[in-house]
């Protein structure tokens, strides 16, 4: 693969200010695409990312949008395509992850949940689709291990992942042959937060390549799908070192 197969790409990853989306951001830019990033709180972190970015010596911008709202949806598309002049790679990362024990979810936690990680990534591509159509483009949804195995104390979280793997294929079929449609699901990815460690270790010891996830394991698989030749399609990719076997 070229060192930069996405030269002269552009790109969208909605909760691409930070955590995971932050890395999404910066290696898709390594690979050659400049990026438009979305944020719904954390403008300072946007702005930290996108200088980054800048230092590859790509263009990018930070656009303000909540995925519950599709007049902010529209806009930070639009924004995209006037600042770049084309679309072709969606990566719909924005997501809610709750830990919540099932007897007592409430149906405002549960809506909130579904409305971000499902309906989110629905609106996204619904908004983007008649540009990605013109340049034969990429939907990567970032799903989740938890969308394939059932977390006890994460119903709506896992419940609202299946639902999105799901929508992955339907998008497979709905949209081709004009725009590849993958999903990369993670396992546990240790972004070194304190609270975390205890945890973290548990799942390294459980996890058959005897470590957890990093941020970078999940960029590089979403490059790969912005860059894998377009008869991968419908696809749900678990990044897990095997957790999920």
């Amino acid at each position: 693969m070229a060192s930069e197969p996405l030269l002269g790409k552009a790109a969208l990853v909605t909760g691409g200010a930070r955590r995971i989306g932050r890395e999404i951001a910066l290696q898709l830019a390594s690979a050659g695409a400049e990026v438009t990033i979305t944020y719904r709180t954390s403008r300072h972190e946007a702005e930290e990312t996108i200088n980054k970015i800048k230092d590859l010596g790509r263009l990018a911008i930070a656009v303000e949008c909540d995925v519950r709202e599709e007049s902010a949806i529209r806009d930070a598309v639009v924004a995209a395509i006037n600042f770049h002049g084309h679309l072709d790679v969606l990566v719909n990362n924005a997501a809610i992850y709750q830990s919540v024990p099932l007897e007592q979810l409430t149906l405002e936690q549960w809506d909130t949940v579904f409305a971000t990680n499902a309906r989110g990534p629905f609106l996204v591509a619904r908004q983007a689709i008649a540009h990605l159509r013109k340049s034969q483009g990429r939907i990567i949804n970032i799903g989740s291990l938890g969308g394939i195995h059932a977390w006890a104390s994460h119903a709506h979280y896992c419940s609202s992942k299946a639902a999105l793997h799901m929508l992955t294929q339907a998008m497979a079929k709905s949209f081709a042959p004009d725009v590849a449609v993958n999903c990369v699901a993670p396992g546990w990815i240790d972004l070194g937060e304190e609270d975390e460690q205890s945890a973290a270790q548990h799942f390294a010891e459980k996890t058959p390549m005897k470590r957890n996830g990093t941020a970078q394991d999940v960029a590089e698989a979403v490059v790969f799908f912005a860059s894998c030749p377009t008869f991968i399609t419908g696809q749900v990719l678990a990044v897990d070192g095997g957790l999920g076997l």
